[in-house]
């Protein structure tokens, strides 16, 4: 791709095109993980089918109608962006027609992962109410402190696609401990997994535009080694290792994690360099909850 700048596993936005993001699988060169963002204006539509392929449209900001061939669905409190509340959420199974509009004057803010399927399941239609019953998860602790809204977690009906957003808060690490899901490995006596194998990205939107956070992509060898500066709207790949993220001071950091591979699972392993970090913390960041579902419009 010719929009990776200084780190190879960054994707710059095109934010002069309507689709600012647009990545498939074979230019992450992996097998799985397909991921859209776009900004559509009023009067403008997005239509396709989906193929072999399972959806999840993620509302970013703004309204919108979608007329299905699963059925019809829209959105009268979506957040206006993504500081802004809970999200609403469309997951769409194989061979589903579907056009999507803005609804009301304002632009529609929308992302999408897409993943080969090899079952379907029914269609869903995901409210920020849904999000809240799933459970919004504080993880970590002290500077360590996140926000995780759970969207289509493991065990959701869904072939292999898994979606969260974080909410970092300013100067906070996440994604830490670091931890990795590059390799299936299950318990040789009971058969569990206990870490899988998925494809991410981390789709980045910063509480300010000069924001930024910093993202480090390394591998037990360091075959991969690799910073990342992320701005708004960019995309950082992380085909295997470790991924910690870190907020710049002064400035929340919210990320749109979308993983498919092996298992619909987020069984994963941590450095262990880092893993005695676990139990030393003292208290959860009192900026949390970033985002609550009293932010949505009505």
């Amino acid at each position: 791709m010719n929009r990776y700048k200084n780190c190879r596993l960054l994707v710059k936005p095109s934010p002069d095109r309507e689709i600012y993001q647009s990545i498939t699988s074979e230019d992450a060169g992996w097998h799985y993980l397909n991921f859209e963002a776009t900004t559509l204006k009023s009067g403008r539509e997005w239509i396709g089918d989906t193929g072999n392929y399972e959806y999840l449209f993620v509302l970013l900001g703004g309204n919108f109608l979608a007329e299905t061939s699963a059925g019809t669905w829209k959105t009268t409190n979506g957040r206006k962006d993504v500081f802004s509340g809970l999200p609403h959420a469309l997951y769409l199974p194989q061979n589903t027609g579907f056009k999507i509009t803005p609804e009301g004057s304002s632009p529609l803010d929308i992302a999408c992962g897409r993943s080969i399927a090899e079952k379907s399941y029914p269609a869903e239609f995901i409210t920020p109410a849904d999000v809240l019953n799933m459970g919004i998860e504080y993880r970590g602790g002290d500077n360590a402190s996140r926000q995780i809204n759970r969207i289509l977690p493991p065990g959701s009906p869904a072939s292999r696609l898994v979606c969260v957003e974080v909410y970092t808060p300013s100067g906070n690490w996440s994604s830490f401990p670091a931890h990795k899901h590059d390799t299936r490995r299950t318990n040789p006596e009971t058969g569990a997994i206990v870490e899988t194998s998925l494809e991410e990205m981390y789709f980045y939107k910063i509480s300010m535009p000069q924001g930024f956070a910093i993202q480090k992509i390394y591998n037990d060898d360091r075959s991969i080694d690799e910073i990342a500066e992320a701005h708004n709207n960019d995309v950082v790949l992380v085909p295997e290792g470790y991924h910690p993220v870190v907020a710049c001071h002064g400035y929340n950091v919210y990320y749109l994690n979308f993983l498919a591979g092996s298992d619909q699972s987020l069984a994963s392993s941590d450095d262990p360099d880092h893993k005695w970090i676990y139990g030393t913390w003292k208290t959860m960041d009192p900026r949390l909850p970033v985002v609550t579902i009293d932010m949505n419009g009505k």
